[in-house]
């Protein structure tokens, strides 16, 4: 007799009940949109028609990129020119909404002793962890969708302060009233005009007593473009590394959506 084995394998998205029973009802499509290589990419969504974006699978770009550095044993610092691919980011924007999705990619290292016997240096491989991540997500629009993804190397610090036991920030529960500098003002792109990622929160930055709010604040994490301080389209940077690297398919990122079109105008009220 043959035994019969079933693994079941762990997944971070799953379709939504709701528009499962539209793509059986024929009310929706189940589609996929597939993109990567360079860092812009539009889905686009037809005419009196809407999109519902559900999940994706993102493979990091990186991929077959392994740097090689002789260290003293124990020694285990990763390279600064493959510190770019460790944070990357995929957003969407729909026109009205903006969606950034930060993800910090794991660098394998591996030691290898010398062949010749040598007990005092190792070897140090060190290659970019490019496994797809899969991520749930909701994202509806009317208007084609903007994906872009890049590589961040620099969250520079602007501002810091300790923050004062406010309704919002009680003692003991946060950092109000701890006395800690905490980082509540950061940098995510170029130094002349960035969008600055404001904590606790820029809607009443000066009420916890942390000086003049900047001219382009915002209250969530997210990198803008510029080659030094900010978001780095991928083949840009790959390319200073080996000019081959841009045309390895290992190296580049991709991006597979899961989303549902709906042939229709999108109703009032979505849940």
């Amino acid at each position: 007799m043959v035994g019969l084995f079933y693994i079941y394998l762990p997944m971070s998205w799953q379709i939504p009940t709701q528009i499962e029973q539209d793509i059986i009802a024929g009310k929706a499509k189940y589609q996929t949109f597939q993109t990567g290589n360079g860092g812009q990419s539009i889905l686009q969504v037809p005419p009196n028609s809407y999109a519902v974006i559900f999940g994706y699978d993102f493979s990091p770009a990186g991929g077959g990129i392994n740097i090689v550095s002789v260290f003293p044993l124990f020694v285990d610092l990763i390279p600064s020119n493959i510190r770019f691919f460790e944070t990357q980011q995929i957003s969407f924007y729909t026109g009205t909404d903006f969606f950034p999705f930060i993800h910090h990619i794991n660098i394998n290292q591996s030691a290898y002793n010398f062949l010749d016997g040598s007990s005092t240096n190792y070897a140090i491989v060190h290659d970019i962890d490019n496994t797809p991540i899969a991520r749930q997500v909701y994202i509806t629009s009317t208007n084609d969708v903007t994906i872009t993804h890049g590589l961040i190397l620099n969250a520079t610090p602007a501002t810091t302060g300790a923050i004062p036991v406010t309704s919002r920030t009680p003692g003991f529960l946060t950092y109000g009233g701890s006395g800690q500098l905490i980082q509540a003002q950061t940098n995510y792109g170029p130094g002349a005009t960035p969008l600055q990622f404001m904590q606790p929160s820029p809607k009443d930055f000066q009420d916890f007593g942390l000086g003049l709010l900047p001219g382009n604040p915002d209250n969530q994490a997210f990198a803008t473009p510029d080659v030094t301080n900010g978001l780095v389209e991928a083949n840009v940077y790959s390319a200073t590394l080996d000019a081959a690297f841009p045309r390895a398919a290992a190296t580049n990122y991709y991006l597979c959506l899961h989303y549902a079109l709906y042939s229709k105008t999108v109703p009032e009220q979505r849940g």
